[in-house]
């Protein structure tokens, strides 16, 4: 790999970006030897600086505003497995449960659960209720000891089993709570 340090101190392949450094966009002299003119290097370098000062004048990426906090309508607590304890949010919607970083509910130290997918917990708000669904990984969910192969609607202090951990379902939301009645 053909490696280069710019004036700036960054290393980069020269092969992929040429002389350009691709961290500040300085231009390397090519070493003694290398067939081409130390002078290229100064006219890329007024050329690159050149570029820099329009930079300032291009269009940057609108950024929205964060929504603000997803309110809480239940949880699933760790019961049994290397997560004892561990308490998760489940939010209205769907939740997407596995051990992957863009998980909704994310379960580490258990490698018997997916990576993705494994199971969905939905909070209907029209509804008021809540539904265990199967993922689409290969590895089953399990409602209170029975396999879920459709929808089941689940109820306060139901036991889910994903992997080797077991979770009990605890809601917020519902017939006797909902975050509309209380928002400003």
């Amino acid at each position: 790999m053909s490696l280069s340090r710019c004036a700036n101190g960054h290393m980069f392949s020269t092969r992929k970006h040429g002389s350009t450094c691709p961290y500040c966009f300085m231009s390397v002299e090519p070493e003694a030897g290398a067939g081409a003119g130390f002078g290229a290097g100064a006219a890329a370098r007024r050329q690159q600086a050149a570029a820099l000062e329009l930079a300032d004048e291009r269009t940057l990426p609108y950024l929205e505003e964060p929504e603000g906090i997803e309110p809480v309508t239940g949880w699933l607590v760790c019961i049994e497995g290397p997560q004892l304890g561990q308490d998760y949010r489940i939010s209205a919607e769907k939740n997407f449960i596995g051990r992957a970083e863009d998980m909704h509910i994310q379960i580490v130290g258990d490698n018997a659960i997916s990576r993705r997918n494994h199971a969905v917990i939905v909070y209907d708000p029209k509804k008021r209720n809540f539904f265990l669904l199967p993922g689409d990984a290969s590895g089953l969910a399990y409602h209170n000891n029975e396999a879920v192969y459709s929808p089941v609607e689940l109820t306060p202090y139901d036991v889910i089993q994903l992997g080797r951990s077991k979770f009990i379902f605890i809601p917020l939301c519902g017939v006797h709570f909902e975050w509309e009645n209380h928002r400003a």
